[in-house]
């Protein structure tokens, strides 16, 4: 009998899964935050400025968690799911930041307000998404 641990007796608990998530999501919020900034700053319409951070700030996101969050080998089939994941909560971001960036830019007058305001309701969505289905599915 080995005495060596399997991956699921190395499996984290749902705690430190969640703050190490959280950890990882604050990261890569600033990678995908800071580029839509740099990105609008440069002329790019807002849209394709949010579509091109989100890809950096996701990618970010997948490469820390795989080994840190929930301590997975690499694998073709949980590279494939989380590419669907990522597709599936893009579309879900880009669609509420398209919906609340020029609601909240004309309701407040205010760039840097709406945009802070827009950004974090599509990044909390999509973070809620991408954590319950790569904990539940992709990671288990």
């Amino acid at each position: 009998m080995s005495s060596e641990p399997t991956q699921a007796d190395a499996r984290l608990g749902l705690h430190t899964q969640l703050v190490r998530f959280v950890i990882t999501g604050g990261l890569s919020a600033v990678v995908d935050f800071g580029l839509l900034n740099v990105f609008m700053a440069l002329g790019l319409d807002p849209n394709s400025s949010k579509a091109l951070s989100f890809v950096a700030g996701t990618t970010t996101a997948y490469l820390i968690n795989r080994r840190w969050t929930f301590q997975a080998d690499a694998s073709r089939r949980r590279f494939a799911a989380v590419v669907l994941l990522y597709g599936a909560t893009f579309a879900v971001q880009l669609g509420l930041w398209a919906l609340c960036y020029p609601w909240l830019h004309a309701l407040t007058g205010n760039d840097p307000l709406a945009r802070v305001i827009a950004f974090v309701i599509a990044q909390g969505v999509a973070t809620t998404v991408n954590f319950v289905v790569q904990r539940a599915l992709i990671f288990r």
